[in-house]
């Protein structure tokens, strides 16, 4: 754009970082468009079909990993992040003796009445929190220079968001495939705003900035790999979204494999096992906003309590959340398959009365009309 020199170019990007920061975005980093070295790992996950069904991964082709193809015109990519672990999950943390909210965490997973939502999972859905803010950011830029070509992205279309907030300088790429950052572990999200506008990008500007690596601190650290419930990270930096149980219970539709039901636990939505166990997760930094605290009793609810809520109370108490979108059949099912691995516990566990909670409320939707939920059912009640 000819109507901005060096100067007031560098000038905008430091005012978009300060207007970031004060959205509540805990950083914003700006690169160029030259994903090319992530065509041929990209293609090769496709090709060993480890996205499973998830067929939008592949639909786009290599738009994913070109920028300026799926936007015309895009020079530039603004990336941010924003936390989202519950400021009450630390406060309550700390009013137990200092207790680390990892440590809570694993609690739950122990008992294998509760159910476990992923962390993310338990307040505002962050499409809607994070595309607003993005929005918010993208007026402020065109209220100071007028109108400019840009789109705003959060997780809702063919963009590598990793890789571009890695060459952004916001971070590195994990072992477990999501991002790192040194002051922030990766309890955050990732939103982004393609622009038409040259600005200069923080390698140019910000030498400690500079593009990280994939697994750049991670070292010969293993552990996320070693906690992976079913082995989904089949390698460093590769998941085998068909392994994941964030897949299994959320993009899966249908029938779970049965090979890999009694490896979910009482994982219900999602799964977080490999953050919990990463060293950098210890500089995790509570949400900047109330929208990701926890709504509906979600990080303490049990699998009793969820499985007998009807579809209209499903959908009025999920309004709003991310997990509305895979359904009541799916949220039946996990339900299920979390109630099924709680009856082949340990008998220390899980106590007669908790287990006998779990057979009559199964026992309830023998008849469910749902074939994939009466599937689930029945595989659940035969540890009856």
């Amino acid at each position: 754009m000819s109507r901005f020199d060096e100067a007031a170019l560098h000038a905008l990007a430091l005012d978009i970082k300060t207007w970031g920061r004060e959205l509540g975005f805990g950083a914003i980093g700006i690169s160029d468009t030259d994903l090319s070295a992530a065509e041929a790992p990209l293609a090769a996950w496709l090709e060993a079909g480890c996205h499973g069904e998830m067929d939008y991964m592949a639909k786009h082709g290599m738009k994913r990993a070109r920028p300026a193809e799926l936007v015309a015109g895009t020079r530039r990519v603004i990336t941010a992040r924003i936390a989202y672990l519950p400021a009450q999950t630390l406060e309550g943390a700390a009013a137990q003796a200092a207790r680390d909210w990892r440590a809570a965490e694993h609690a739950r997973l122990a008992d294998p009445s509760t159910a476990v939502v992923s962390i993310y999972a338990r307040g505002r859905d962050y499409h809607k929190v994070m595309r607003q803010r993005l929005q918010q950011l993208a007026d402020r830029i065109e209220a100071a220079i007028g109108p400019f070509g840009y789109r705003v992205f959060t997780d809702s279309a063919p963009v590598l968001e990793v890789e571009l907030a890695q060459k952004a300088g916001i971070g590195w790429r994990g072992k477990h495939t999501l991002l790192l950052q040194r002051d922030a572990g990766s309890l955050f999200f990732l939103g982004e705003i393609y622009v038409d506008i040259p600005l200069p990008t923080d390698a140019e500007t910000v030498p400690e900035a500079a593009p990280e690596t994939p697994g750049s601190h991670c070292g010969s650290c293993t552990r996320c790999i070693d906690a992976c419930p079913t082995g989904a990270i089949v390698a460093p930096y590769k998941v085998d979204a068909r392994r994941c149980i964030s897949y299994l219970t959320i993009e899966l539709k249908g029938s779970i494999p049965l090979d890999l039901r009694p490896l979910i636990g009482n994982r219900v939505y999602g799964c977080d096992d490999c953050q919990l166990v990463c060293p950098w997760n210890k500089f995790a930094q509570a949400a900047p906003v109330a929208d990701f605290d926890v709504r509906h009793g979600l990080d303490r609810a049990s699998l009793v309590e969820l499985f007998a809520w009807s579809a209209d109370e499903f959908d009025t108490r999920m309004q709003g959340s991310a997990i509305r979108r895979i359904g009541y059949e799916s949220w039946l099912r996990n339900l299920a398959v979390g109630m099924g691995n709680a009856l082949r516990a340990a008998p220390a566990s899980l106590d007669a009365e908790a287990r006998a909670a779990i057979v009559r409320a199964l026992r309830q939707r023998v008849d469910d009309p749902s074939t994939v939920v009466r599937e689930h059912v029945e595989w659940a009640l035969e540890a009856a």
